[in-house]
């Protein structure tokens, strides 16, 4: 975490040099002003994390300065107030003007640090909330008019209901996240926080800290089960969560309160729990690296989300709002896709799902051309190789994708086109990809992958 810069404001000398040396000590990084022409020029060379400001001053008074920066909407700081002499009018229009706190002259230093420290952990929560609300909105329904995504708005809207776990399955970049977020949109929990969590992106101390928050020396972060109180804790790749985690979670939602690391004191939580994962986590139990407490809690509503391939009839309705969202929210040019375009993506594995058709839109909005996107285009983007017997062989264009799925994507298209090759023998293919065989069992059930489906010719590309 960055130093927080304090940007103290106050006419006398002993105060301001005072305040500085002690917050320096203290760890802070401080600037100092002795009047509000000072101060103004102090906040646009810095933007400081916080402010304290004195009220009676030589030039213009503290509360004047408040409402001039409240006024211009730069406001982007708590600001504590600092007086000897001040009334109860004066706190309360210090405080309607957006201060943080006021604090009596003479200083009392345990409780100056005390606001201080309790100002810069409030801002950052309120911003961390603010972000993700921002984030939420506007939220959309999965979108397609085929059977199974009419099915999926059902469940989902039937499920928002009631106040129960959910565990969203389905390979990345099919829509977990989105069908969490319309989850939240349509619960009784809609006005309250939704707070995400990338398991997959964090280590096992990590996962705790971000997830459980600490207490050291008195100072307290917030961790996100903390933030999501009266909310919703979305838990992306939960598979891939460390099993101390797992034992705390569930300890913590079972008993409704948990210990922040480095602290005595419970914390009461009220959280709805929200899951995704793309592996197998029955057979994660039964390896000992999912704990079966945490499962049948999150199977109880288990939904899954079927991969773009499996409702391709939807390809047109999603790239007509793929390029309404690129053209309405970050000004690229509009194009439409050719019947013959549009055709050519619908007989398209999609591996990566509606993430690499997001993608594979934005990109051709950037990269301009024709009012029209022809078939030529398209399997230029979806990168088109000639084997030496003819055949075609579709890369997916994982460059766009986190290396974790990329990696997958590739190991996925690979296989398949292996077993396709070795009519479905698991055996020919474990020769051909130099891999031991029950290695490759393990990694073909990991991916989803059927090879008999596969090698019958049933599995699209």
């Amino acid at each position: 975490m960055s130093t927080a810069h304090i940007l103290v404001v106050d006419d006398e000398p002993d105060i301001r040099n005072l305040v500085q040396e002690i917050l320096v000590d203290e760890g802070y990084d401080v600037s100092v002003a002795e009047d509000a022409a000072a101060a103004r020029d102090a906040r646009r060379a810095h933007r400081p994390d916080l402010i304290l400001l004195d009220i009676w001053m030589p030039d213009v008074d503290g509360i004047t300065l408040l409402k001039e920066w409240q006024e211009e909407g730069s406001l982007t700081a708590p600001v504590i107030m600092m007086s000897g002499h001040g009334t109860v009018e004066t706190a309360v229009e210090a405080t309607r003007l957006g201060a943080y706190d006021f604090i009596e002259k003479p200083l009392s230093l345990a409780k100056l640090l005390l606001t201080i420290e309790r100002a810069l952990e409030a801002d950052k929560l309120q911003r961390e909330n603010t972000d993700m609300r921002e984030h939420l909105r506007p939220v959309t329904e999965p979108m397609g008019k085929s059977e199974l995504m009419q099915k999926l708005r059902e469940q989902i809207q039937r499920i928002a209901q009631h106040d129960t776990w959910v565990l969203f399955i389905g390979e990345q970049g099919s829509g977990k996240h989105q069908c969490a977020r319309y989850l939240h949109a349509n619960s009784a929990r809609s006005k309250g926080p939704f707070i995400e969590v990338g398991v997959a992106s964090m280590s096992s101390e990590q996962s705790a800290v971000e997830l459980f928050g600490t207490e050291v020396d008195g100072k307290v972060h917030y961790g996100r089960l903390e933030q999501a109180n009266a909310g919703v804790l979305f838990l992306d790749d939960i598979a891939d969560m460390d099993l101390d985690t797992q034992g705390k979670l569930v300890s913590a939602l079972e008993s409704g309160s948990f210990l922040r690391i480095g602290g005595n004191e419970p914390v009461e939580i009220d959280v709805r729990v929200i899951a995704s994962t793309r592996r197998d986590l029955q057979q994660r139990v039964s390896s000992g690296e999912f704990r079966d407490d945490l499962y049948y809690q999150l199977n109880v509503v288990p939904l899954k989300i079927a991969p773009l391939r499996e409702h391709s009839e939807d390809i047109s309705e999603l790239l007509n709002s793929l390029i309404d969202q690129f053209v309405t929210q970050e000004h690229l040019p509009y194009r439409s896709f050719s019947v013959a375009a549009q055709n050519r993506l619908r007989n398209y594995g999609w591996p990566g799902n509606i993430r690499e058709l997001q993608n594979l839109v934005q990109r051709v909005l950037i990269m301009g051309g024709d009012e029209s996107v022809e078939l030529d285009e398209i399997d230029a983007m979806l990168g088109e190789e000639k084997t030496t017997t003819g055949k075609t062989i579709v890369m997916a264009p994982v460059f766009d994708l986190p290396l974790r799925e990329a990696r997958e994507a590739f190991e996925k298209a690979y296989l398949e086109h292996r077993l396709r090759e070795a009519g479905g023998s698991v055996g020919k293919v474990a020769k051909l990809a130099e891999m031991e065989r029950t290695h490759l069992y393990r990694k073909l059930r990991a991916l989803g992958i059927d090879p008999k489906k596969v090698g019958s010719g049933d599995s699209e590309q």
